[in-house]
């Protein structure tokens, strides 16, 4: 019978490429793991690993069982944690996936408060979850998701809480900054800078670039938005952001937001949760208290 300690074994060597790694990181002897190992594969009746040298890789059952060890072993685990969290007479945990970049500092604004009037509830910020989000959260590794482009599946539901504007950030001296909007083909002898991206996923491509078959004439990625925004004060590229976020920024800095195209580009940060936790009272509270204006 498939028990979770084989499912851990298999996470185990897979991570660490070798027996001795994985005896080390689950704390066992080698000769206890190895037998493990050649005892799972006999009741199975087939090879889970093939050698290559020092090092295992996976068979094709070996990747089915580890897809599936990764699935349910953050469960496991976090089911744990919950109900020692319950033992020890606190609520809960509130692990909260980011899949945006600015949406940080926003999110700041509601952790604060929230702590306040939650103190049994811990709360955790992933950002390692950015752009992988729901997969993330279908497997238990976060709680909530955070992102302006929401994924509508069933078992998940988004609930959008803060509406913005994406706009373009130019330095104030730039020829832009006294236009009422910009055009695509104002770009194309622009550095562009944005966070470390797939351009897919960057809305001042796939809304305003792309459409147009306008590209730049330079990509730049920067990791930080301070950082990139005394980039851009300095003259030596534009960026694409939340006006509300350049707002905060602006009495600091000699830069300017200017409107992506006549119309603009309207965003909305989400939430998103499972289905199954929607009525968690401390869930619901934190998704509440976002909807909040000023929130």
């Amino acid at each position: 019978m498939l028990e979770r300690h084989h499912l851990a074994l298999l996470r185990a060597v897979e991570r660490e490429g070798t027996l001795t790694g994985a005896a080390e990181r689950l704390h066992l002897t080698q000769s206890a793991l190895s037998h493990s190992v050649k005892k799972l594969e006999q009741r199975l009746g087939i090879d889970l690993w093939e050698k290559e040298g020092r090092r295992l890789r996976l068979t094709a059952a070996g990747e089915y069982l580890l897809s599936l060890a990764n699935r349910l072993l953050p469960q496991f685990e976090h089911a744990e944690q919950v109900l020692q969290q319950m033992a020890a007479g606190e609520r809960g945990a509130l692990r909260i996936g980011m899949e945006c970049h600015p949406c940080y500092q926003w999110l700041l604004k509601i952790v604060g408060p929230y702590l306040e009037a939650w103190p049994g509830v811990d709360v955790d910020v992933k950002q390692e979850f950015q752009f992988g989000g729901m997969a993330a959260l279908f497997g238990h590794e976060i709680d909530l998701l955070v992102t302006p482009d929401p994924l509508h599946k069933p078992g998940v539901v988004f609930t959008p809480v803060f509406a913005y504007e994406q706009v373009l950030v130019v330095a104030a001296d730039h020829p832009l900054a006294s236009k009422a909007y910009a055009q695509p083909q104002d770009l194309v002898d622009e550095v562009l800078i944005s966070y470390p991206v797939p351009l897919e996923r960057l809305d001042v491509y796939s809304y305003f670039l792309m459409p147009a078959g306008i590209a730049p004439r330079r990509h730049k990625t920067i990791e930080t938005t301070d950082i990139m925004l005394h980039t851009v004060a300095a003259g030596r590229g534009v960026a694409a952001l939340p006006r509300w976020l350049v707002d905060e920024y602006a009495s600091g800095l000699p830069i300017t937001p200017v409107s992506l195209g006549k119309k603009g580009v309207a965003k909305q940060i989400h939430l998103g949760v499972r289905e199954t936790d929607l009525h968690t009272d401390y869930v619901d509270a934190f998704v509440q208290m976002a909807r909040r204006p000023g929130g």
